[in-house]
């Protein structure tokens, strides 16, 4: 590995992409250390202590890379553009102007992208209004017990809907001229920002052999990764043959290969956006039975529940969206291939479909395993790592 990296800054292009994203990175860290305007140091204590003891605080904080608890201009981090991601891709389905522009190519992307754009922005505002009013609340309430004057509310909203906009420009910066994708990265960023104070408190505590069970599921999740990443169920297409003058065409024999997961980390993301959602909602409204909804959502039982469910779900959606057996089968007609053994047209378009769903399901029930047993585990053991571990499964 050491090898192939100090290949990769032999080559200029790829050393460039490498130096650039790793420079985005560092900015994006910055900012989350950046408080807004009108907040002092004891507020930030005050604040900070509250994040901690709070269930679904602490979730938001996760996503936000620990910007929440510094009121940073960060503060309400990347989930406003995946709410917004999420949204543009269900209203793809119901909406026959957006299903037009998904069709029209790179063109009609851009409109989506723009549209989302905006859509991040109007969440963003959104959230930030809730912020300042959840912040004004009483520190038994999660805030800080302070009431600002209308002009620092309104820098403070400015500030955080600007943090939310640079947060935007930044991932898409890195999927443009990066490498990988932005948005995953900079989740990546705030997961391994909590790992240093993860690993002190483990060292604290005085329990050594957390610190080694950290390191060795890690280095296990990740070999497992690797391993369903790779695995696939390739379908045999037959070719027929053609002669056209005095050559012949066709007859050879290939596969479609379908990866075991097809989304990819698509649902865990969809999925803690979902949940981040009515969390949001929970901790800036006042009323206690909606604050107590989103503090059981954020951990415990119903927590571990609801995200299989949803990783679940939208492993399915997220693989019909991108993966069209209709479509697959009538290229394969068009171009003279059959599956051996399957009638073309339709009933190709049904095998496909049907292989497509079965090997869905372990795949996702992986993604919910890696996502959701690291956080049992430490829930159960009552050790508040739980948010740094399981935000690493969740990103790796």
């Amino acid at each position: 590995m050491i090898q192939a990296l100090a290949n990769a800054f032999r080559i200029p292009d790829l050393r460039r992409k490498i130096l650039f994203t790793l420079a985005m990175i560092g900015l994006y860290r910055l900012g989350a250390h950046i408080p807004v305007p009108g907040v002092t140091s004891k507020m930030l204590e005050t604040l900070a202590s509250n994040v901690n003891a709070s269930g679904a605080l602490g979730l938001l904080n996760l996503f936000a890379g620990g910007a929440l608890e510094k009121f940073a201009i960060f503060s309400l981090g990347i989930m406003p553009y995946i709410t917004s991601s999420i949204i543009m891709q269900r209203l793809q389905a119901v909406i026959p102007k957006l299903e037009q522009w998904a069709k029209e190519g790179e063109a009609g992307q851009r409109r989506i992208t723009q549209v989302t754009r905006y859509l991040t922005l109007g969440l963003g505002l959104m959230e930030s209004i809730g912020l300042v009013a959840l912040f004004q609340s009483s520190p038994s309430s999660g805030g800080l017990g302070v009431q600002f004057d209308p002009l620092t509310r309104v820098l403070i909203v400015i500030s955080l809907l600007a943090g939310t906009a640079f947060i935007m420009w930044m991932g898409e910066l890195i999927t443009q001229r990066g490498i990988g994708n932005g948005m995953s990265l900079l989740i990546f960023a705030n997961i391994v920002a909590r790992f240093p104070a993860t690993t002190v408190q483990a060292f604290q505590l005085r329990e050594w052999y957390w610190v080694v069970a950290i390191l060795v599921a890690v280095v296990g999740i990740v070999a497992a990764i690797v391993y369903i990443e790779r695995g696939q169920r390739r379908i045999p297409v037959q070719y027929a043959k053609r002669i056209v003058g005095r050559r012949v065409y066709g007859g050879a024999g290939t596969y479609i290969p379908l990866k075991i997961n097809g989304a990819n980390v698509i649902p865990i993301i969809f999925a803690s956006s979902i949940l981040y959602f009515p969390v949001v909602i929970g901790q800036l409204s006042r009323v206690p039975w909606l604050q107590s909804a989103a503090n059981a959502i954020s951990l415990g039982p119903v927590h571990w529940i609801l995200t299989t469910v949803f990783i679940v779900f939208f492993a399915y959606f997220y693989t019909a969206l991108v993966f069209n057996p209709i479509d697959l089968a009538d290229n394969l007609r068009k171009q003279g291939g059959f599956v051996p053994g399957v009638r073309p047209g339709k009933a190709t378009a049904r095998y496909i479909e049907t292989v497509l769903n079965r090997i869905t399901l372990p795949g996702a029930l992986f993604l919910a395993a890696i996502s959701g047993l690291p956080t049992i585990v430490f829930e159960e053991r009552r050790i508040t790592l739980v948010n740094s571990f399981a935000g690493t499964a969740h990103v790796t």
